[in-house]
């Protein structure tokens, strides 16, 4: 991949939301940051506050998301964030928040693009770093999940997702490829909202989440198909498992460069993944062979 020029933002950005997992009213503020800088959060309701960069390092274990903690502070639901400045090519950017995790609005990257765009972009003098898959990572997981990067033909992050909840799922099986570029992202995948089966969203609100949230808040799947909503692509779904990806896949750090193909995979998968390519450089750069 031949390299690219690093950008920022212009102008600071500011979004506000509800919180989908504490019901708090939350606002987001993003600010322009200098080359080599990065992705970081900062959590400004702390009484000391301090950034966390946006890296696998820093990620903490948790289901159905992606969130950042260091020294006692978490930040929750970082991934449509970095989805949208991964899938922008923001590389350098200041994010602060007032709250323990980033505002839902409607389960996609599209208010944050929204945002992003308005405030407009700022390339700098210094290159992106690029990171190429130069043999096959795979994931050691279960015979119904697969996880594996591979040298692509063609320079560039390529997508493939396999989405598949079994004949018996109300969401249909679903497949889709993506050359991730500024124009495809915005194109294809920005738009994608969150979805969930409905006994897992009564279970999800009994254990505390989501309180503030109805049926038009993200996608709802009961028996018969998304309950008082409507999609906005057929395969929505799988559409916004890649935008998920995407914004795992940015805590790489650099551009990475390759073909990532995933089947009934998430959040832990993806992170693994940042991590498996990682000790691939790591080896690449002593000269041995890594296989994941």
């Amino acid at each position: 991949m031949p390299p690219r020029f690093q950008q920022t933002l212009a102008r600071p950005a500011t979004v506000t939301g509800v919180g989908f997992l504490t019901g708090a009213d939350i606002t987001v503020r993003f600010f322009p940051a200098p080359a080599g800088s990065g992705i970081t959060f900062t959590r400004v309701d702390v009484s000391d506050p301090f950034p966390i960069p946006a890296l696998v390092e820093f990620t903490a274990p948790r289901a159905r998301r992606t969130a950042l903690e260091h020294r006692g502070v978490a930040i929750e639901l970082i991934e449509h964030v970095m989805a949208a400045l991964a899938g922008l090519q923001i590389d350098n950017c200041r994010v602060e928040l007032n709250g323990p995790e980033l505002p839902g609005c409607d389960g996609s990257s599209q208010a944050f693009v929204d945002a992003l765009l308005d405030a407009g972009l700022l390339t700098l003098s210094a290159t992106r770093q690029v990171c190429p898959i130069g043999y096959p990572v795979k994931l050691a997981l279960d015979e119904n999940q697969t996880m594996q990067a591979n040298p692509a033909r063609h320079s560039g992050l390529h997508i493939t997702y396999e989405l598949d909840y079994g004949p018996q799922s109300p969401i249909p099986y679903q497949k889709f490829t993506v050359d991730v570029t500024p124009t495809s992202f915005l194109r294809d995948l920005a738009f994608a909202r969150t979805f969930v089966l409905e006994e897992e969203a009564k279970a999800l609100q009994a254990q505390g989440f989501g309180q503030r949230l109805s049926f038009r808040d993200l996608l709802i799947y009961g028996p018969n198909g998304v309950i008082d909503n409507q999609l906005r692509a057929p395969d929505e779904c799988v559409r916004h498992k890649i935008l998920d990806c995407i914004g795992d896949l940015a805590l790489l750090g650099c551009d990475l460069s390759g073909h990532v193909h995933c089947r009934r995979t998430g959040h832990r998968q993806n992170a693994d993944m940042v991590r498996a390519i990682q000790q691939q450089r790591c080896a690449d750069s002593r000269g041995i062979r890594y296989a994941a």
